[in-house]
This record gives C-alpha cells, structure tokens and sequence, in this order.
C-alpha cells in the first residue's frame, strides 16, 4: 500500500507516519517544509507540496493508493480555507494520482449538533465554537465538498485531541454520536485512520470516535 499523507508533520499526522511505516506501507509524507519532519525511513518520501497549491497536489499524490488529509491550522476566530479548499484540491487530483481513497480528519463539533447530548449541545459545543467557530465552518464546508464528491472518502469526527499514550483501542459510530466521547489520543486517532483504509464498510460515512 502506497499512501500520501498531508499535514504529516502535523500532531496525528506524525503518528499516521510512524504507524503506517509500522505496517510497511510506502509513506509519502507531504509538506510545505520538508524539514518539519524529523524521520527518515526506506518507505518514507516527503514531497514538498501545499494543499493549497493544485499543482503540487498533483505532484505530490503521484501514485498513490490512497490519501489522508490530518490538515489542520490555528484553531481559532480568523477564517481559514485549509480544510475546504484543501480536500477540494486533493478530490481533483486523485484521478490522475490513480488514487480513489481518501480519509479525512473533521471534530466532533463540526458535526450534526442534534446527534450529541444536552451538555454538548447547550453548554460545551457553544462555547467551542465561540473560540474555535472559524475552523469548524471550514471542516463543515470540507464536509459538503466530500459528500457531493465521487471518491471513497471516511471522515473522523473526534472529539478533543490528546498527546498521551495509546489506549490501543477506540470506539466508533456511523450512526450518531457516542456516549462519553470526550477525549481520543491522537496515537489512537490514527490507528483508526489507517484501519479504515482497507474497510469497505466506512466509505462514504462520517464517524465518530473516542476511546
């Protein structure tokens, strides 16, 4: 398995990286920068590239089963295009990329607000989106792009991301929100991420996870 991955150098997309390795997939590493990632393995490649840049998209994707997009920027108030118009970029180029796969990473807040529970929706969820409103309306707008796309996409919608230890388990649902979903470490995160790559049964579904 060949994939690409964009925002590698990210907090999960790191993770993505060394677990895929891990699983002896070829990794390509995508990133504006190439040195923001420390790692260096036979299977890995990094690719300079933006999501934002169509060009090096294509470029970058060239021959690739598939494709994970852990993009990402400054949580916060200032509009950002980088979830929409990034996965925009990455649907049109995964034709020629001979790639038809593509995972994505969305929050739980992003998400249908009526699937979640009273506290959620009436105390946690407004306050999150006071502070971080501007990234959800994005993810939100990278939603629709997916939906109304023909590739096989899965989109993550989890809740607050940590840095601790893997749990090495998580719980998902394609069906609505989980009870308890408060916290999923990012080590777990992407482990979820690259199981679905080869489930059938998570194309073209939103899920949510939590440990």
């Amino acid at each position: 398995m060949k994939l690409a991955v964009f925002g590698a150098s990210g907090g999960t997309g790191k993770h993505v990286v060394r677990q895929a390795l891990s699983r002896d997939y070829d990794v390509v590493a995508v990133l504006r920068r190439p040195d923001a990632l420390a790692l260096t393995d036979e299977h890995l490649s990094i690719r300079q590239g933006d999501a934002l840049d169509p060009d090096s998209v294509v470029r970058a994707i060239d021959g690739a089963e598939a494709v994970i997009s852990a993009l990402g920027s400054p949580a916060g108030r200032t509009p950002t295009t980088i979830y929409s118009s990034g996965i925009s970029n990455i649907i049109a180029a995964l034709p020629a990329a001979g790639a038809s796969r593509l995972v994505a990473i969305s929050a739980a807040p992003a998400g249908p607000w009526s699937e979640v529970g009273a506290l959620e929706r009436l105390v946690a969820y407004p306050i999150l989106e006071l502070f971080f409103g501007a990234s959800y309306d994005d993810m939100r707008r990278m939603e629709r792009v997916l939906s109304h796309s023909e590739v096989d996409w899965t989109v993550f919608r989890p809740p607050k991301l940590t840095d601790r230890e893997a749990r090495g388990q998580y719980r998902t649902s394609t069906t609505g929100a989980l009870p308890r979903a408060y916290t999923i470490t990012r080590s777990d995160l992407a482990t979820a991420i690259l199981d679905s790559i080869t489930d059938d049964s998570l194309v073209r579904r939103f899920v949510a996870i939590a440990n």
